[in-house]
């Protein structure tokens, strides 16, 4: 009986040395390790082709243990926008109040006053009229638009040397600028919805409208190029004005997938996509869907029609962990998700002995039977 105690104690004591040993010996990690999985890069360097599963290893998949619903802050889609037609544009004007290299020319509908010291009754204030020309007394109409004040007063004041030996004027601008009062009461909006802007659409042939200087060309163009190239407009118009264009909506990019989906149709791209995302757009595909070989059909610059075809099997059945045809999706591009081959048979089968001669003219006396390829 003692020996049996002695062999219990024994293997208590050993059950609780092989317990403590275990426990110091244990890997410690802490929380943010245990978050660490197994994964592919598709980065990841490789000799020829793209990385496969069996070069997995250890990734940072998530950072924050709650997760990162909002996605991280991913570089830019494009590195410069370009104004495309359909794109909608506002124009915000504001008035430099700058001060001028060169003296100002009088415009028509400014308005100027007219003063004597020899002689009071010429003294009046007057309207510069649509052909440029002011009325004076004594003189009858002088010209006044496109001169400065001082070339005005001078042009008086040799004129009236006719009458007086000293005439003594002085022309004093009361009104200036009315051009740029014209294109403010045009474009003002403080009444509405608050500002001084326009809106305006770039049109089917590359160009917006804007008051004063007409069709300006903005396709192709970046928001900075258009704006120097309204104010140079402008400045050969109208002084003291600035414009600054802001890109509100951007024209709707719109992909079409057909063939072997659920859904097929035109889907607008809102952000950046890949041919899979395309596909999911349009509901997967179907059974018997030829994933080996989806056809992208794409418009270049000048209109080409170029065409690819996708692998994209492996990777929607998960066998491809970075697949290198996971292209990104441009607009106006047609995804097209052909047939696999026993389908096309099947049809074949269908439209010939369903539909085709079999139909019209019954063989007698012989039993033809046509199993459905895609039952297999």
């Amino acid at each position: 009986m003692r020996n049996y105690k002695l062999i219990l104690c024994g293997l208590i004591v050993a059950c609780l040395t092989s317990s403590a040993w275990a426990q110091m010996m244990a890997p410690t990690c802490s929380p943010h390790d245990r978050q660490v999985l197994v994964g592919v890069d598709s980065t990841d360097p490789v000799c020829e082709g793209e990385p496969h599963w069996d070069a997995r290893r250890p990734i940072p998949w998530q950072v924050f243990a709650q997760g990162e619903y909002v996605g991280p802050a991913r570089t830019a889609h494009v590195p410069e926008y370009r104004l495309r037609v359909g794109d909608d544009l506002d124009f915000v004007y504001r008035l430099t109040r700058q001060e001028t290299t060169r003296p100002y020319r009088l415009e028509v509908g400014d308005k100027v006053s007219i003063e004597s010291l020899t002689d009071p009754n010429l003294d009046r204030d007057l309207v510069i009229q649509p052909d440029g020309t002011i009325t004076v007394l004594l003189l009858g109409q002088v010209h006044a638009a496109r001169r400065t004040v001082e070339e005005l007063r001078a042009a008086l004041e040799e004129k009236y040397k006719e009458f007086y030996k000293v005439p003594a004027i002085t022309v004093t601008p009361l009104q200036v600028n009315t051009k740029l009062e014209d294109l403010r009461a045009t474009v003002d909006a403080r009444a509405g919805t608050g500002g001084q802007g326009r809106s305006s659409r770039v049109t089917p042939e590359g160009t917006v409208q804007l008051p004063a200087i007409g069709n300006v060309p903005a396709q192709g163009m970046t928001l900075d190029e258009l704006k120097r190239e309204i104010d140079q407009r402008y400045a050969q118009e109208i002084e003291g004005i600035e414009v600054t264009p802001v890109l509100v909506n951007r024209a709707p990019r719109y992909i079409y997938v057909l063939g072997e989906v659920p859904n097929p149709g035109r889907y607008e791209l809102t952000g950046p996509t890949t041919a899979i995302q395309s596909i999911a757009m349009a509901g997967g595909w179907n059974v018997g869907a030829n994933l080996r070989e989806v056809v992208v059909f794409r418009r270049a610059e000048d209109w080409r029609l170029v065409a690819t075809k996708l692998d994209l099997k492996g990777a929607l059945y998960g066998k491809r962990p970075a697949p290198s045809d996971e292209l990104w999706i441009r607009d106006a591009d047609i995804v097209i998700v052909p047939k696999s081959p026993v389908l096309w048979a099947d049809e074949f089968i269908e439209l010939v002995f369903t539909r085709g001669i079999y139909g019209v003219v019954p063989f007698q006396g012989v039993n033809i039977s046509v199993n459905r390829l895609s039952n297999f």
